[in-house]
């Protein structure tokens, strides 16, 4: 019984731990996050970079991973408010999806750069970001160097 006890505390644990790793939150309440990231974007005059994904999904996961990371980690810290907003198994926050034009409809991750008073400057609409797992640090930050000067004034 006490080794039974044992393994399910390390089970739990690990559960925990691979739960705080997960990069979208599923119970946020995304159009207030994106009203309160609009107000810092408007203040820091950035514009915000959106990514729509979900947990569930490697390619989101792989995404998130490679943005927290050397240089890309630095472009997004010098050029965006970076906000994500999960979509669950496309069934989730789809009002938000549907007011930036279906970037989902080709595939998740998606992305959406607002200016600071929510309009949209660059939108993936061909699932460019459906495969990041596949893309390289220097595939990711490419891509992301490209839309951050689509983004400037």
């Amino acid at each position: 019984m006490r080794k039974f006890l044992i393994l399910l505390t390390l089970l739990l644990a690990s559960a925990a731990a691979l739960a705080a790793d997960l990069p979208y939150d599923e119970q946020a309440d995304a159009k207030a996050e994106l009203q309160q990231t609009l107000a810092a974007a408007q203040q820091s005059h950035h514009p915000v970079l959106l990514i729509l994904g979900a947990n569930w999904c490697p390619d989101c996961r792989a995404l998130d991973a490679a943005l927290k990371t050397g240089k890309n980690a630095e472009l997004m810290a010098r050029e965006f408010k970076v906000m994500k907003v999960d979509v669950g198994n496309f069934d989730h926050n789809l009002d938000i999806d549907a007011e930036y034009g279906h970037p989902i409809a080709k595939g998740i991750p998606a992305a959406v750069v607002l200016s600071p008073d929510n309009k949209v400057i660059y939108a993936t609409r061909a699932g460019e970001l459906a495969d990041a797992r596949r893309m390289s640090e220097t595939g990711i930050y490419e891509f992301f160097e490209r839309v951050s000067r689509q983004a400037k004034p």
